[in-house]
């Protein structure tokens, strides 16, 4: 299998947020978003990656440093002029790995599930395609570049909304503006791409036009799930993805024999695990590397954050911090236990 690496476009700044932070870092289950992406291309097998900031390029980089991804290189975008220009910034991290592939995803795309991005790949390499966009159906593609097919099926172009025609403006099947391309095929391209569009920008779906008129082989991957082309621009769609997230982990737990018998409240990030027969009650908020062993009682009204909390144990409006407590832990209520303190 080819070498496998990633370039995640960070640069926005999010300003319909309106909280001043990059929009790769607001949260998502109390996750950065840009965390959820950097992790998902990791396990997808593409841990070798790229991020290219550009607006509040010290928060990103400062959170890259103290939370793990040190390892993870950077490239400034210190103009934003589209997504191809965004992985032009990136350029000499792709040089270095001319002979393998590289995913390119938003920083703001958290539901870009690890399994989702192997299956593309599959498809990207089974098919012997230059480049893959992963595509969605979606009720509503306003803002999106349409994915235009031929009769047979096949991948003819991605048209931008601003760009688009009337007829081109109805289709529903989108770029989700994730990507797998052979990193020579991008490169060879990457320098002629053009922003005479209406943006004056510089689009990366364009690469895919110029592969295509080599006669090289570009398709598209339709995700099953819709949920994973949706990013936000705003808070109202950065609720939409919260809601689905919580959703989706809320499912996998009762799945795996956690009893959530009332979901009020209940807000529980993608990295906690839960042991069988675990109990969470409303207001329960667990996040960050928590594990939870078989029988625990978490709640009602607690917090706990980066901790393993022992099986049996009972926590009941609590507030816990890394640490760990052992097998049958109960601290009295309203305890606060933080750095190692046991209960």
């Amino acid at each position: 299998m080819p070498n496998r690496c990633c370039v995640i476009l960070a640069a926005g700044e999010g300003k319909r947020m309106r909280s001043g932070r990059p929009k790769a870092l607001e949260e998502v289950l109390l996750k950065p978003m840009l965390a959820w992406v950097l992790d998902a291309a990791a396990a997808a097998g593409a841990a070798d990656r790229c991020v290219v900031t550009g607006f509040g390029r010290e928060q990103v980089e400062r959170y890259l440093d103290q939370n793990g991804y040190e390892s993870v290189r950077r490239a400034v975008q210190a103009e934003r002029r589209g997504t191809g220009h965004a992985v032009m910034m990136a350029e000499a991290f792709l040089r270095e790995r001319q002979d393998g592939d590289v995913l390119v995803l938003n920083g703001d795309a958290p539901l870009m599930r690890p399994a989702l991005l192997e299956e593309a790949y599959r498809c990207h390499r089974e098919e012997g395609n230059h480049a893959t966009v992963i595509a969605a159906v979606v009720d509503d593609p306003t803002g999106y570049g349409r994915v235009v097919r031929e009769p047979s099926g096949a991948l003819r172009a991605i048209v931008e909304q601003k760009d688009a025609s009337e007829e081109e403006k109805r289709i529903c099947e989108i770029n989700s503006g994730a990507f797998w391309f052979r990193v020579e095929s991008l490169l060879a391209v990457l320098g002629e791409i053009r922003n005479d569009n209406a943006q004056g920008e510089y689009y990366l779906p364009d690469a895919l036009r110029l592969l295509r008129g080599r006669g090289l082989r570009v398709g598209a991957y339709a995700a099953p799930d819709p949920a994973a082309a949706l990013g936000a621009n705003d808070c109202a769609q950065l609720e939409q993805l919260n809601s689905i997230a919580r959703a989706q982990v809320l499912q996998r737990l009762l799945e795996q024999g956690v009893s959530i018998p009332c979901r009020d409240g209940v807000l529980v990030g993608p990295d906690v695990t839960a042991g069988p027969g675990a109990r969470l009650l409303p207001g329960t908020v667990l996040c960050g590397k928590t594990t939870v062993g078989a029988g625990c009682v978490l709640g009602p009204n607690t917090f706990v954050k980066d901790s393993a909390i022992g099986g049996g144990s009972v926590l009941c409006q609590a507030h816990c911090v890394g640490v760990t407590l052992p097998e049958g832990s109960r601290p009295a209520p309203f305890s606060v236990l933080r750095s190692g303190a046991g209960g």
